[in-house]
């Protein structure tokens, strides 16, 4: 099948791979050295999208706790426990590697952008295989701005140097597909991902079931819509 976008953004958690459980153990290992209860897997995938930070906040908040000074220390201790087990159980979803394989043998350049930090990013890559399909991977931490930033897909459109070629972009969550419209890219959502409701409701040009289907739907997307360019 011949591609209709041949710069296809990706981001990383929910929709590449699902790190789910080790962000959960990660969360949990704070709350309890803070001395606050656990939180549920299942919150837990509903608080991924914006950064280590956040989902330390939202994991004090589900526990009704505040204050500016333990969030900070709750952070640290967050990232420091997360570099130690970024690959635990985390697992690229169903079908992903092939996907990858074909898109890239089909001649696509493919790029990360994802709020996650930079290093813990192309960490959780590296060990899963995974760099090697990547002509960049753009972390919450690489530039100014971040996702729903719609710079930060452009940033990243840049750096996979994707100048003339037609972009998409691959998401779970309304972070997603907000960064893509900011930026006047198309975008798919994946059904799998950490969204809170269904992925049909998420306002994306198309919706991917299975990573089997990707270029099935972005064929149907590019029937409907002139893609942008990059």
């Amino acid at each position: 099948m011949t591609l209709p976008y041949d710069a296809i953004v990706f981001d990383l958690d929910g929709t590449l791979v699902d790190t789910a459980p080790d962000l959960h153990r990660s969360l949990n290992h704070v709350l309890a050295d803070a001395g606050l209860q656990p939180v549920p897997l299942d919150d837990v995938r509903h608080m991924v999208g914006h950064g280590a930070r956040r989902l330390v906040e939202l994991g004090f908040a589900a526990n009704g706790a505040t204050g500016e000074r333990d969030l900070e220390a709750g952070v640290q201790t967050f990232l420091a426990y997360y570099a130690d087990h970024l690959t635990d159980t985390s697992v690229p979803f169903p079908g992903a590697v092939d996907c990858l394989e074909r898109l890239t043998a089909a001649g696509a350049v493919l790029g990360v952008c994802t709020n996650k930090a930079e290093r813990y990013s192309t960490a959780l890559l590296d060990a899963l295989g995974l760099s090697r399909f990547f002509a960049a991977v753009v972390g919450g931490d690489s530039l100014p701005v971040r996702k729903p930033d719609g710079g930060h897909l452009t940033g990243t459109l840049d750096a996979m140097g994707a100048g003339g070629r037609q972009a998409v972009m691959i998401g779970d969550t309304t972070t997603d597909v907000a960064a893509a419209r900011n930026a006047g890219v198309p975008v798919a959502a994946v059904s799998f991902g950490y969204t809170a409701g269904p992925a049909a409701d998420l306002g994306a040009d198309g919706v991917i079931e299975h990573f089997d289907g990707l270029e099935t739907v972005l064929a149907a997307m590019a029937a409907t819509s002139k893609p942008a360019n990059a």
